[in-house]
This record gives structure tokens, sequence and C-alpha cells, in this order.
């Protein structure tokens, strides 16, 4: 499925807009700018005096980056930005689940996209907040953006944690396992074994795989958030990371594949949903949802978890 927009081509996206100047979205600004990611990065927060110090914070090293400058702004700094990405919102604490925070985080973020205004046309949103999938949702309404200019994390971070798993289980560099955690970022999240290999070699024909393996790997993805967040307080350094990666796809136009929330139509029998699939993520965004092949246990799986999100919406 191609969906771009109808914005001419760009020569470049280099102004950044991080929207929440937590745990996360400070440690996001940091991460683009020792990558070098955007010329500008411009960090906002209505708590002031928090905004104010990650910014002196950051400006402090870019004497060793290549990142032009960093500053803080108010919302308003957004509506001409090339990417806005957004983490604010009530954070998860211990005991709550991702789905938990979805009226407080609705209103926060009608309130957030009130506040920017008018958007530039081709501007990229990358939604981070949760519960990620009802929220990139409610964005996409919001902005009144095309669907492929805004989107979520997805499960992106669930995936980058399944194959360190799969790494530490079989000796072998993350970077030669391939495959996915599709469905809602959260509780009903399921890997697709189908679509995971190491080396080329599919993972059901891996020596050691098995379904005790597989049963046990599942459940430590799914669970992980919860355990760093009972021992320390939010998780920021992998989502951090992720959302890197992200920028530089759509900045330099890399056309990766990535595991992120987006809406889908007729894709394993769901439609009008925002969940985690495979997409390719360039200077458009989502310019394409990557047709995988799902067993039919693991359609269900997906139909159901899709069927979470939309009780939500």
């Amino acid at each position: 499925m191609n969906i771009f927009s109808s914005h001419k081509k760009s020569t470049s996206r280099s102004k950044v807009a991080i929207i929440g100047a937590g745990a996360v979205g400070s440690t996001v600004a940091y991460t683009a700018t020792i990558k070098n990611i955007a010329a500008e990065i411009v960090l906002i927060d209505k708590d002031t005096p928090k905004e104010e110090g990650n910014v002196m914070d950051i400006d402090d090293g870019l004497c060793f980056v290549e990142t032009g400058c960093i500053k803080g702004a108010d919302m308003r700094a957004a509506s001409d930005a090339d990417v806005i990405v957004i983490t604010a919102g009530a954070a998860q604490k211990p005991g709550e689940t991702r789905l938990d925070l979805v009226q407080k985080n609705t209103a926060i973020f009608k309130s957030i996209f009130k506040s920017i205004g008018k958007i530039k046309k081709s501007a990229i949103i990358i939604v981070v907040s949760n519960p990620v999938d009802v929220l990139t949702h409610v964005a996409q309404q919001a902005s009144g953006l095309p669907v492929n200019q805004v989107f979520g994390t997805g499960t992106a971070l669930d995936t980058s944690r399944l194959k360190t798993q799969l790494g530490h289980a079989f000796g072998i560099n993350t970077k030669n396992i391939h495959g996915y955690v599709m469905g809602e970022h959260g509780d009903s999240e399921f890997v697709a074994w189908s679509t995971v290999s190491i080396g080329g070699v599919p993972i059901n024909k891996i020596p050691g795989f098995t379904t005790t393996v597989a049963k046990d790997i599942e459940e430590s993805v799914r669970r992980e958030a919860y355990e760093i967040i009972n021992k320390k307080g939010a998780t920021y350094f992998g989502i951090a990371q992720v959302v890197t990666n992200i920028l530089k796809a759509i900045i330099f136009d890399q056309h990766i594949i990535v595991p992120v929330s987006t809406c889908v139509q007729k894709y394993h029998g769901v439609s009008g949903v925002c969940i985690g699939v495979p997409a390719v993520i360039g200077q458009y965004g989502v310019e394409k949802i990557w047709t995988t092949e799902l067993s039919a246990v693991e359609k269900k799986k997906f139909q159901k978890s899709a069927e979470v999100i939309r009780s939500y919406l």
C-alpha cells in the first residue's frame, strides 16, 4: 500500500521539535544531537525550568558534534518544524498498563495541537507517548495531516527487545537478527515468529529453538517495560534510540523497515486502526506498509490486538 502526500519533495528536513522535556523527550534530544540528526533541535515543555535546564546541559556539548543548535521554545515553535516528536503526557507508573493512560493523555494531546496552531503541511509527526496506538489516532485527527505523515513508535522498541533477547539466547549479534513484534504496543502484542530469522535462517530451523524458548522470550519482551519501570521508574534510553533511528530514516530518506503504529486498511483482516506493523519509513513518513506472511494463529492474535486498541477509541 503506497501512501504519499501531495507536497513536493523537499531537499532536507532539518528542524526537529520535541514536545516534552521529561526523561524520554530530553534523552531523545540528547541522542539526536550526538548522532548529528538535524541542524536545529527545539525542546518544548510547559515546565520551563526543566526545559531550559535540559537545553543548557545538551548545549554545553555542541562543540563536539555537528548539530547546529538546540533551544527551548513554546508550542508555537513546532508549527514550522520538519519533524515533530511528541513525548509529552502522563508517565506510566508501577502497576499501570499503557492503556490506563488513555483519558489523561488524550486530553493532553488535544491541548498540544490547539497550542501549536497551524502545522506545516509537509511535517512528519512521530508519537511516542503511551498508549501510543490510541494517541496516534488522536494525533492524526487533531493534526489534519495525511495519515502517512502521522505515526507512532508502535512495536519498534518491542522488536528491539526481541532481537536483544534472541541475541543473548543464541550468541549472535542483534544486527544479524530480523523479525517483528506486531500489534498493540502493550499486553496484547505478539512476536510474529513467522517473520523471524537469524543470519537468513528461519528461527524454527535454528538448533535450540523450541516452543518453550519462544514462549519465554515472548513473555520477557512483553513484560520488560514493567520490569524497568519497577526498577528505575521509567524507560527512556531504548526508546530514545528507536526515535533517533526513525528520525534519521526521515531526514536522510533511508527507506528502512520499522514496525510502527500506523493506520491499516485490510491488513490481515484489520482496517481503520493504528497498530504496530512493519512499514517503510522515508522522508514522507510511512511510505509503504510492508506485507508480511503470518500463520493462521498469528493472524488471530493480530486481529485480537486490534480489537483491544479499537475498544479504547
